[in-house]
């Protein structure tokens, strides 16, 4: 992975973090990307402690012109984009009966558009060089469903779907487009939730553990590889047996 440059959405907490640590310690170049740049700079910091190399790019997957204006900054002033790491989302949980539009609309806009747009920004160059890695951060509930999230579920199984009908758009030039699959991670996200929900969750996971985000950015290191070269259209389950297809 020398010399290639990534780049992370979602960089600054949680799966994005540390998926930007994992491709920095495997010799990427790391754009960081994010709403709060302030916390960008912490990881950027981190990284170029271990002697690695960062840039920091503000980004809203909400608005496609921030996505654009994020990209064509990095390619001005850091570099093509060899590896794309879709990781940023939001939630907005509630019932569906009483699921407000605006809860709607930003989830999808943010978690399923704000995916496709970034794609967008890299496909070209990367048909031109015949040589691209993008990986979608999905998410368990987008396979098995979870009530409350209409919106989050529906969103991860779009990822999913962009995922496969891109893999197969791409893969003649050497382009693999893959997803992850989370389970429970121990994130900014899933610390708010009480402690009984995580009891009832924990006892759903067969390996009787929650995950750490180290455990996805491993999966998505891999994934960005030339060892995985032959793997594209896949969704990696990153779940502790949770949820088995």
């Amino acid at each position: 992975m020398t010399n290639r440059i990534a780049m992370v959405t979602g960089a600054s907490r949680g799966i994005g973090r540390a998926c930007a640590l994992e491709l920095a310690k495997a010799g990427a170049k790391v754009a960081l990307a994010a709403r709060q740049v302030d916390k960008l700079e912490e990881v950027a910091g981190e990284i170029r402690a271990m002697g690695g190399t960062a840039f920091v790019v503000p980004m809203d997957l909400s608005s496609h012109e921030s996505i654009k204006e994020a990209f064509a900054l990095v390619a001005k002033d850091f570099g093509t984009v060899n590896i794309l790491v879709n990781n940023a989302a939001v939630t907005r949980d509630g019932l569906a009966l009483r699921m407000k539009v605006t809860d709607w609309d930003s989830v999808i806009q943010t978690n399923l558009s704000g995916t496709f747009f970034c794609i967008q920004q890299v496909m070209s160059p990367m048909l031109k060089e015949r040589w691209g890695r993008i990986v979608n951060v999905s998410s368990v509930v987008g396979e098995s469903g979870n009530a409350g999230q209409a919106n989050y579920v529906a969103s991860k199984a779009g990822v999913i779907g962009l995922t496969k009908a891109l893999a197969q758009e791409l893969a003649s030039r050497t382009i693999t487009v893959n997803a992850v699959a989370p389970g429970f991670i121990e994130t900014d996200m899933t610390a708010v939730l009480k402690d009984e929900v995580k009891a009832t969750v924990l006892n759903t996971i067969p390996l009787k553990r929650f995950g750490r985000a180290e455990d996805v950015a491993t999966a998505v290191r891999f994934l960005c590889s030339e060892e995985a070269g032959y793997i594209t259209g896949h969704v990696l389950d990153v779940n502790g047996g949770m949820y088995m297809r």
